[in-house]
């Protein structure tokens, strides 16, 4: 397909921030070798990293002796809730780092100590072990009588969606709330919008490929893909938002719609002009900036600290 074909959207913000993107992080990186693909990442996101929210601080430490978690804590804190936050990155890249500003600023907006998961990534580290990094730490903060608000963008989301399904299965209570950003939840990859967006600027059907390739986990399991539930009845109340020019656009809408035909309390937004990975525009888009007003609204709604 031709640039000219391609899905684009026409605010001026975003369509600089597409090539601010470009210019870090070529077309083909999925071809590159895994440590190049971190270092385009890492770069691209020390590009749009921010000061932190006065008054915050932050702690690292590690759970369960070898999980390694950032503990966010914003100057005025209004709740006991817990934002336990998954970041994306395909599984491959991503860390403590990669998402720093966006959490610090969710858990500010938010009036809430928030934990970030460094989990380990593949392919040194196939399925379940990403899940099961990110379960430990749950299960820890459900211990200590914590309630908990899953927060996930992209593989974070798939992460998050994992997370409540795992917890519904082993009975655990205290998830209060699940934040589901542009999530990867096992959709197939033919169809609707891996069709419709599936040259989209960001991410493309192919790239969504590449990463399941290498992440390995099984076709058809709940947790790595909640789309293949048999029920989603009683998984807690969700905000799922999504970018129209994504190819995993429709995994949240049929994961939204299929939790309200349960009876699931759900807020489903889809941000008309955004394309994957628009959180790192939300300081100079005007969509983008919107969307992450609405991610941080869901945050203070689960967390009781409106």
């Amino acid at each position: 397909m031709s640039s000219l074909q391609r899905p684009m959207p026409t605010e001026a913000a975003i369509l600089e921030f597409i090539a601010i993107c470009d210019s870090f992080y070529p077309p083909d990186a999925v071809s590159a070798s895994i440590v190049q693909q971190r270092q385009w990442y890492d770069a691209l996101c020390a590009r749009f990293d921010r000061p932190l929210p006065k008054g915050l601080h932050t702690r690292d430490d590690f759970v369960s002796g070898s999980i390694p978690v950032r503990r966010y804590h914003p100057a005025n804190i209004r709740t006991e809730t817990i934002l336990l936050y998954l970041h994306g990155g395909g599984f491959i890249v991503g860390s403590l780092g990669s998402h720093h500003a966006i959490c610090a600023e969710i858990a500010d907006h938010a009036g809430a100590q928030l934990v970030s998961v460094d989990y380990r990534l593949a392919p040194e580290h196939r399925w379940p072990a990403q899940t099961d990094d990110c379960f430990c730490v749950l299960r820890q903060l459900l211990a200590e009588k914590k309630s908990v608000v899953l927060i996930g963008d992209s593989a974070g989301g798939n992460l998050a969606a994992g997370l409540a399904v795992r917890a519904k299965v082993e009975r655990l209570s205290g998830v209060v709330g699940q934040i589901l950003i542009y999530p990867a939840l096992g959709g197939d990859l033919v169809s609707g919008s891996y069709e419709e967006m599936a040259d989209a600027p960001g991410l493309t059907t192919a790239d969504v490929s590449y990463y399941r390739s290498i992440l390995q986990a099984p076709e058809g399991d709940p947790v790595s893909g909640p789309l293949a539930l048999s029920s989603v009845a009683g998984l807690p109340p969700a905000f799922i938002t999504v970018a129209h020019f994504d190819p995993l656009r429709d995994d949240g809408r049929n994961y939204a719609a299929r939790l309200a035909q349960a009876g699931v309390e759900v807020w489903f937004r889809e941000e008309p002009q955004m394309v994957h990975a628009w959180l790192r525009a939300r300081h100079m888009s005007e969509g983008a900036r919107a969307g992450f007003a609405a991610i941080c609204a869901a945050a203070c709604r689960f967390a009781g600290s409106n």
